[in-house]
């Protein structure tokens, strides 16, 4: 493990590296394997924890019993992908191959909690896993993660996607889930898509590299609508979840979520 100037964590296992920003959100703002960077970079970069809510919350509003919360409208007319991301993580550990980053849950998030996230990387793997505590009052959340893949790994040839899922959440003209579950439609998606025995996405590069990524969640949502990346986003609950199947920290009920990705060179 070695830190540079800005604080950024970097971590290497076998022919793999991982850099992780803790004061950007403990966003992963390069995952190289043989040299070769699988993660975009620029504005739209890398990949960031979605916590405490993953997606859009319908005008950034959700309730909680009988209170309602308003959440920053940063993508109008809703909120989205939480607010873990805009800010800064202290570095609770860190070793040659693993890191472990915390944040505690503050304004303008209503209710007081502790973050963590575990990132742990392997040879050919990376494991990340996020926790979300309550410090008192029980309240809704959602976590997961945001990775902008990159289409193209310098040979021209654009990444395969493979997953089958058993229902894709129908999505409205506001972008949010309707509430209903449908067959899952062909691509270009800005898509939830249930997966109640996990989630399990390849993403295959020609010639290149295959990359999986697994989770015990239920949840995925693809987004494959830019040029040169993809995203694959395992998280616990759907867009807008906290209103419509909200899951509850509570103090002796934390909120735990992990993902995998596993890579290998085609034969």
């Amino acid at each position: 493990m070695s830190t540079d100037k800005t604080n950024q964590v970097h971590l290497k296992a076998g022919d793999a590296e991982l850099t992780v920003d803790p004061r950007n959100g403990c966003r992963l703002t390069s995952l190289r394997i043989r040299g070769t960077e699988l993660l975009r970079q620029g504005a739209k970069y890398g990949a960031f924890p979605m916590v405490p809510w993953c997606g859009r919350i319908e005008l950034g509003q959700f309730r909680n019993g009988g209170e309602r919360h308003q959440m920053p409208v940063n993508h109008p007319p809703h909120a989205i992908h939480g607010t873990g991301r805009d800010t800064a993580w202290s570095t609770a550990r860190a070793d040659d191959t693993s890191a472990a980053f915390t944040y505690d849950l503050a304004e303008p998030w209503p209710y007081t909690g502790r973050v963590t996230q575990l990132v742990e990387l392997g040879p050919d793997s990376l494991t990340l896993t996020m926790g979300v505590e309550t410090y008192g009052n029980s309240f809704p959340a959602q976590a997961g993660w945001h990775p902008w893949f990159l289409r193209d790994l310098g040979s021209g040839g654009d990444v395969e996607l493979a997953f089958d899922a058993e229902w894709q959440e129908e999505r409205g003209d506001d972008h949010l889930p309707t509430g209903r579950r449908i067959a899952p439609k062909p691509g270009p998606w800005d898509d939830c898509f249930g997966m109640p025995d996990g989630v399990d996405v390849t993403l295959t590069w020609p010639g290149q590299l295959e990359l999986k990524v697994a989770s015990r969640a239920e949840w995925v949502v693809i987004y494959d609508e830019e040029k040169e990346a993809v995203c694959v986003e395992p998280q616990s609950g759907p867009p807008n979840g906290l209103n419509t199947l909200p899951r509850l920290v509570t103090p002796i009920d934390p909120l735990e979520i992990s993902t995998t990705w596993t890579w290998r060179t085609p034969a």
